[in-house]
């Protein structure tokens, strides 16, 4: 039963994406509620992917610029629905190859070359074959 739930949801999920995609999206709004409803009734929690997808108050589904509006503020992001007006923020996962601003301060003391001395020698000879490369 389960399962089948399930299986419904995606389906409904995948008719309210064809609909929407159309000039005049009609029937999206309602298998978006269908799902809900189907996924309440059974127990089933809706996927991930799909509950970015919606307004979790009017159940609209979200078009970027037709239902819904995207801003990024202050490490959020910050989606309202232009249907019914209610507002979603979610925090931005930063990303671990960047830097953040405190590791940055730690070289703000040092010079240019002090801290080209810290690369690795590896990378000097590769810029080097580069730099042989586009002279050629």
């Amino acid at each position: 039963m389960v399962r089948t739930a399930r299986e419904r949801v995606d389906d409904l999920f995948g008719l309210a994406n064809v609909e929407a995609t159309r000039p005049a999206p009609t029937y999206a709004d309602r298998y978006v509620r269908l799902a809900r409803r189907v996924g309440t009734r059974h127990n089933v929690r809706i996927p991930h992917e799909y509950r970015e997808l919606y307004c979790r108050k009017c159940s609209s589904y979200w078009l970027e610029g037709r239902t819904v509006r995207t801003r990024f503020r202050a490490a959020h992001r910050v989606r309202t629905c232009l249907v019914c007006g209610a507002t979603r923020r979610q925090p931005l996962r930063r990303d671990p190859a960047r830097p953040r601003a405190s590791d940055l301060a730690d070289h703000l003391d040092r010079t240019p070359q002090e801290v080209l001395a810290e690369v690795p020698s590896d990378l000097d000879e590769e810029a080097a074959e580069l730099g042989s490369e586009e002279e050629e």
